[in-house]
């Protein structure tokens, strides 16, 4: 079992940053491979990024390739997504998740955060 907490979401200006955490518990947390998603009102949940349990592999969505980074802390429980060059589309709710696989889809995902909200203001 994982809970997994997200924080660092808020209100940002186009062309801002921000740094989203997701604090784990639960001891099996470095076996996990970590996805980010986002949901905007009244569409899918998407893939936003994901990293293997060792950091070594990581895949991006196309809408954020070369703004967004991953990483994670296997040591603090914690995974990161530093948000570059917002823009008002990246306005979503962002979920961190765990998998048992890298998976950019969300169906294989097995344990959620609650989510935080990111809106960018134009």
């Amino acid at each position: 079992q994982v809970q997994l907490v997200e924080s660092g979401g808020g209100l940002v200006q186009a062309g801002g940053s921000l740094r989203l955490s997701c604090a784990a518990s639960g001891r099996t947390f470095s076996y996990y491979y970590m996805g980010w998603f986002r949901q905007a009102p009244g569409k899918e949940r998407k893939f936003v990024a994901a990293i293997t349990w060792s950091g070594t592999t990581i895949l991006y969505g196309d809408s954020v390739k070369g703004r967004f980074t991953v990483s994670r802390d296997n040591g603090k429980k914690t995974v990161y997504l530093q948000m570059d060059s917002l823009k008002p589309e990246d306005t979503a709710v962002y979920y961190c998740a765990a998998a048992q696989t890298l998976a950019v889809d969300f169906h294989d995902y097995d344990f959620w955060g609650q989510g935080t909200q990111v809106t960018v203001a134009s």
